[in-house]
């Protein structure tokens, strides 16, 4: 299986511009692994620091200890406003010193600049398979927060060609795109609705696609956290679906998510506060919406 993934510079020089490549890697019978999302990780709103959230970039020795980590995603605002050149060779230098491979799912920041993006990482949508599951990173960007055009085709065709084959399938994307006024969801505050066309077409067009489907479906936003008026953490859960949102910045509620998923492809979330205790957050089931 081909897939398309982050493989960052051990040594980044000036003229390092692609670090995603494709490469290929079997895909066993059901094993145990695990994978972490991220979201908001360039750190407090409006800070620019020379890299990713240094709290987060603390937890690279104990994600380095998982021997069962198989990799990571970032789901957006990797970078602050206005990124360069330079921005995106930091982050890759504190990327470069995990074990593992990170995916990037593309939050506004980070496409504000999208041909630098485009040319370093590639497109901001695509698909991969690990283990028996189903992995897509999608581009809300493109469209005012809605998933159409050739995205959509892309996304139809990957469902069509790969759910029944799959186990468990997983969606990544920056901005919360199950938000909507007058509902359960309002009450969860985002760190930023910018972008966002009045009406979306995640209810009517997106998650239909998923919830007719047999396979348990995990989807994840980043764009929590990041200041104290943002929310830190979500969580619902309806029939085979389940949304998760996340991210950090603001400090005390700082987080991100690591996925076991066992030798039977079930799956356990674990909410890791970013600091000394990592229990300090409870479970993420403590953060349903209800």
């Amino acid at each position: 299986m081909r897939v398309l993934v982050a493989i960052s510079c051990a040594v980044l020089l000036s003229s390092c511009v692609k670090d995603r490549v494709l490469v290929e890697f079997p895909e066993p019978e059901f094993q145990e692994y695990s994978f972490f999302v991220a979201g908001h990780t360039y750190g407090a709103a409006g800070l620019d620091n020379d890299g990713l959230h240094p709290p987060f970039v603390e937890q690279w020795d104990y994600l380095n200890t998982n021997l069962g980590l198989d990799f990571g995603v970032l789901t957006g605002d990797i970078v602050s406003a206005d990124p360069t050149f330079e921005d995106w060779n930091e982050v890759d230098r504190d990327l470069a010193d995990l074990n593992v491979r990170t995916f990037f799912a593309a939050g506004n920041h980070d496409v504000e600049n999208r041909e630098l993006f485009e040319q370093r990482y590639g497109s901001t949508y695509y698909s991969f398979k690990r283990n028996g599951d189903l992995f897509i990173v999608l581009d809300p960007n493109l469209d005012g927060w809605n998933i159409s055009g050739d995205q959509l085709t892309f996304l139809n065709q990957t469902l069509l060609n790969e759910a029944d084959r799959a186990n468990n399938i997983f969606v990544f994307f920056h901005q919360m795109l199950w938000w909507e006024s007058g509902t359960i969801f309002s009450q969860i505050s985002m760190n930023s609705s910018v972008g966002r066309d009045d009406e979306i077409n995640f209810w009517d067009v997106v998650y239909p696609k998923f919830d007719l489907l047999t396979n348990e479906v995990y989807m994840f936003c980043g764009d929590l956290g990041a200041a104290n008026w943002a929310s830190d953490v979500m969580h619902w859960k309806e029939g085979n679906t389940t949304l998760i949102g996340s991210g950090m910045g603001e400090g005390p509620g700082d987080n991100y998510l690591l996925v076991d998923i066992d030798n039977k492809g079930e799956i356990k979330v674990n909410l890791i506060a970013l600091g000394d205790d990592p229990e300090a957050m409870g479970e993420i089931e403590d953060w349903t919406l209800e």
